[in-house]
C-alpha cells in the first residue's frame, strides 16, 4: 500500500509544538503527547512522529516503534464511525471471524482500511473485556454484544447518515 505524503501547514506544526510544551517537551511523556496529538488530528501519520519527535527531542523511530507498538495509535485516518472487532479468544470461539468476514463483504474494505466516503473503518481489537457477550462489535464507543453474521447490515444502518 502506498502512503500518501501529508504536508503539515504551519499552523499545525505549532499545534503539535504546544501539545509537546504543555508536557513541558518532556521525552518520557511520549505517549501523553501522542495521545493528545491523535485526539487533536485523527492519526498520525510519518510528518507528525517527526514534529513530537523534534519537539520531545528523541529520535523519529522511538515515536515510530511507540505508534506502531499500541494497537490505541493509527498511522491511518480511521472512518467518521470506526469499526472494531474483537478477535479475542472467546469472541473468536463464538464466530467473530464470520462477523469480521461480513463487515468486510458490507464495506468493501479490508482490516485497517477506510471505506472510500470516509464513513467506516474496519480493526480488529485483541479483547475489550466483554467475554461474556461474545463476539463483540464496537462501533465508535457503542458496544454490540452476541453478534451475528445476519446482525450486521442492521448495525451499519443505525450509522447511515
Amino acid at each position: 500500500m502506498s502512503r500518501i505524503k501529508f504536508e503539515l501547514r504551519k499552523d499545525q506544526i505549532d499545534k503539535i509544538n504546544e501539545i509537546c510544551q504543555s508536557f513541558n517537551n518532556e521525552a518520557g511523556e511520549l505517549i501523553n503527547v501522542l495521545h493528545k496529538v491523535q485526539g487533536t488530528f485523527g492519526y498520525l501519520p510519518a510528518e507528525v512522529q517527526e514534529v513530537v519527535a523534534k519537539g520531545l527531542n528523541i529520535p523519529v523511530a522511538k515515536v515510530y516503534g511507540v505508534v506502531t507498538f499500541y494497537s490505541y495509535f493509527t498511522m491511518t485516518p480511521k472512518g467518521k464511525h470506526p469499526i472494531s472487532i474483537c478477535t479475542g479468544t472467546a469472541c473468536y470461539v463464538r464466530g467473530a471471524e464470520k462477523v469480521l468476514e461480513e463487515f468486510k463483504k458490507e464495506l468493501k474494505a479490508e482490516v485497517g482500511e477506510t471505506t472510500p466516503d470516509g464513513k467506516f473503518s474496519i480493526a480488529c481489537l485483541r479483547c475489550v473485556g466483554a467475554c461474556g457477550l461474545a463476539p463483540v462489535v464496537m462501533v465508535g464507543d457503542k458496544t454490540y454484544g452476541r453478534v451475528a453474521p445476519e446482525m450486521v447490515k442492521d448495525i451499519l444502518a443505525e450509522y447511515a447518515d
